[in-house]
């Protein structure tokens, strides 16, 4: 496991925009994961060390990093802190969801064009 000592480097969260700080926080973090530059088993700064760096309060890199986790896109491994999960094991549990919801959109009739059309539109609304 290794840790990023420059991450969250100069950027700061936009606290002028609509969106939430937590919101910009866990977007950044995605960003930073799919693009590589934080690897899988990256280890992120704990709560209270990046609420200080970004001058925003502990609950909302708490908020952020519980969000991050429950997509899976990191995982929370006690005294081992937040790390970056790899993108296959992030993805794992959305295929299982995907499944479902195909299998569900099967039994109730709904052709793939339809089935992708209500999906596309949950998606939006998110």
């Amino acid at each position: 496991m290794r840790s990023v000592p420059d991450f969250p480097g100069t950027w700061k969260p936009n606290t002028a925009s609509t969106v939430a700080l937590y919101e910009q926080l866990r977007l950044r973090i995605i960003h930073l994961a799919d693009s590589g530059a934080l690897p899988p088993g990256t280890r992120l700064p704990a709560v209270r060390v990046l609420a200080e760096s970004l001058d925003v309060a502990p609950h909302t890199v708490a908020r952020a990093y519980k969000e991050l986790e429950a997509a899976g896109v990191v995982a929370t491994r006690g005294r081992n802190g937040t790390v970056v999960s790899a993108r296959d094991e992030r993805l794992s549990g959305l295929s299982a969801a995907a499944a479902a919801y195909a299998e569900a959109a099967k039994s109730q009739g709904a052709t793939f064009a339809e089935a992708v059309k209500l999906l596309a539109a949950a998606y939006d609304a998110g």
